[in-house]
């Protein structure tokens, strides 16, 4: 399931040109599915991590984000993101103009305003943070 999982993602996220993941732990598959498939990944993460060949690791806090790291993204995106990063995330997005993606650990409800996409497993969250019209 975890692979299916993996699969719908990327085919979701691959329609960005950049994408930038927020913690991205000791999990890199999905960055290195999308730079494969052409995109431009950022993996961010409050701990040093190892990333594949093709993708950007910068070590970041997105509730104190270096806004830089984020800037050319066309969507911000993380995997079990816990409540508490809910806002930060969403923030940072809407600040660069980027659509925020994410999925929580399953009994976490979204903290943020989003449309559901269901998932093989879960769901996708998506938070509209790009001006509308």
């Amino acid at each position: 399931m975890r692979e299916r999982q993996r699969d719908t993602l990327v085919s979701r996220l691959s329609d960005y040109d950049s994408a930038v993941e927020i913690g991205v732990g000791n999990r890199p598959g999905l960055t290195r599915e999308l730079a494969d498939a052409g995109a431009s990944v950022t993996a961010t993460d409050i701990h040093e991590r190892s990333v594949p060949d093709g993708v950007e690791f910068v070590r970041d806090d997105v509730t104190d984000p270096e806004i830089a790291v984020y800037a050319d993204a066309d969507v911000v995106y993380a995997r079990n993101l816990p409540p508490e990063l809910h806002r930060p995330t969403s923030a940072v997005a809407r600040q660069v103009g980027a659509d925020c993606l994410f999925t929580t650990l399953g009994g976490d409800p979204p903290l943020v305003p989003v449309s559901r996409d269901p998932l093989p497993s879960g769901t996708l969250y998506r938070v509209e943070t790009r001006p509308q019209g």
